[in-house]
């Protein structure tokens, strides 16, 4: 979800049974204030022989426009699909500055180089100045 040039911008990922999906789309098409752009994709479950990788993420540092969408970057350059997200801010405990949190739970296929994402990610955190942590959740 993206704030651009005054417009919300924002993908939303909806489950619908296949009978029931042309008349979704017509319906969401219809609403006048509302551009639409629909992509059927497969029901999400993994392809036969495919694990899915599960990793965990946090990040804290000082808060500024562009955080999300630059790591949202990273993760797409590397397929990584977040799958929760939940983000808030505070204050810092000596300077009362405001710090930007963020949470997500990540999902990747097996082929994910993690070491390459790892860098990408470190490279952000010097730019952001931020402290940055990516587990690998085992099942």
């Amino acid at each position: 979800m993206a704030q651009l040039a005054g417009k919300f911008a924002g993908v939303l990922k909806l489950s619908v049974a296949p009978e029931y999906a042309p008349a979704l789309q017509a319906a969401l098409i219809a609403i006048p204030a509302l551009t639409v752009i629909v992509e059927t994709s497969p029901d999400g479950t993994a392809a036969a022989g495919v694990r899915n990788r599960h990793l965990s993420f946090s990040l804290v540092g000082h808060d500024r426009l562009g955080i999300v969408r630059e790591i949202s970057q990273v993760f797409a350059r590397h397929g990584v699909n977040v799958e929760k997200l939940t983000t808030y801010t505070s204050s810092a405990p000596m300077s009362s500055e405001t710090l930007f949190h963020a949470e997500a739970e990540l999902r990747a296929d097996e082929h994910l180089d993690a070491s390459a994402l790892q860098a990408d990610l470190e490279r952000l955190s010097n730019d952001l100045i931020a402290d940055i942590n990516l587990d690998e959740k085992t099942a």
